[in-house]
């Protein structure tokens, strides 16, 4: 059974409200609660007095979903909803949730780290672990999280933590020998959300490995990765005089095709473009679009595989990160340089 909730009222006080009111960081309250000898007697007075003061009531979470988890519940907190990427993830998610008697809840952040936080924390007394599909979040909160939470990163990586992301050093490696080969000599990348890191490491694996295959690289943006922002990003990326574009992703590269057709630039005759993902639309638009694809319902269900492992107190799945091989999708929009 897959649930959709959007949450946004907060139900009662959490760890992070009690950080605020001590002046410390969430790790340290988690410390002074789980583990009080790693924490100094005057800080975790203070960290007492703060919970106390708001009614924080401290809850340890079991250790086994499969053989009777609180809530036999797993939160998937998806960056943008409406991005058609996300289906086959959830897809493959919702399988293995299904195979394991439990229940998804799919949760919007909507493409924000404010609102990725606090749905975490309005539902962390309501479900056993979380997915984070494309989080937005920085590294050290993310760490902050999984000390008291069960977490499994989606499409991102993380030092110390469990994880299933694409190979995007080879799938970048791909695009590369791709435009190399058609005879282009420069690439602008369109860059998508600052907080992607995703995003972040696609453009370090292309701008790092563009002279090796003879090209130069640029970037623009970032841009919301959306058809409608193809507009601008179109715009910018003609300025650069590059004969191929990367775009964030398929969505953000359809609207890019669009914008240069209403300028009378033909694709791909006089542009290349390439977008990430293989969303269902790519075959279907005019051109059709080359783009990276890789396994996306697999990895759904190799996310859940690695928090439900955990539940069972498998300690090596804790901070297993798996790389999952890529695919570039050859169609009409890549062609010869001009």
């Amino acid at each position: 059974m897959v649930a959709i909730a959007w949450l946004d009222t907060r139900v009662e006080p959490t760890i992070y409200d009690v950080a605020r009111a001590a002046g410390v960081a969430a790790s340290t309250v988690s410390r002074a609660f789980n583990k009080p000898g790693r924490v100094n007697a005057a800080t975790r007075e203070r960290i007492m007095s703060a919970a106390s003061g708001l009614g924080y009531a401290h809850r340890p979470q079991s250790r086994a979903l499969p053989a009777g988890g609180r809530h036999r519940t797993i939160a998937m907190v998806l960056s943008d909803i409406t991005n058609p990427h996300f289906f086959e993830l959830i897809r493959g998610a919702e399988q293995r949730v299904k195979a394991a008697d439990a229940t998804l809840v799919i949760v919007n952040a909507e493409e924000s780290e404010r609102i990725e936080e606090a749905q975490v924390r309005d539902l962390s007394a309501a479900v056993d672990g979380f997915v984070l599909a494309s989080s937005r979040l920085h590294d050290e909160r993310l760490r902050e999280l999984a000390e008291h939470h069960r977490v499994v990163l989606l499409n991102r990586e993380a030092p110390g933590l469990a994880s299933v992301a694409l190979d995007t050093t080879s799938g970048c490696r791909q695009i590369l020998q791709h435009l190399a080969s058609l005879g282009h000599r420069s690439l602008t990348y369109c860059a998508g959300p600052p907080g992607s890191w995703m995003g972040a490491a696609r453009w370090a694996a292309l701008s790092a490995g563009a002279e090796e295959h003879g090209l130069t690289a640029h970037r623009v943006g970032p841009y919301t990765p959306n058809v409608a922002n193809g507009g601008a990003a179109g715009d910018g990326a003609l300025r650069t005089d590059a004969t191929a574009f990367v775009a964030h992703n398929d969505l953000l590269a359809i609207g890019i095709v669009r914008r240069l057709a209403q300028r009378g630039v033909r694709v791909p005759d006089d542009v290349s473009v390439i977008g990430f993902d293989d969303i269902f639309a790519a075959e279907y638009v005019h051109p059709s679009l080359t783009t990276l694809g890789g396994p996306g319902a697999h990895a759904g269900r190799l996310a859940v595989e690695l928090l439900i492992d955990q539940f069972a107190g498998v300690a090596a799945r804790d901070t297993e990160q798996i790389r999952l091989p890529t695919q570039l999708v050859l169609r009409e929009s890549s062609g010869p340089a001009a």
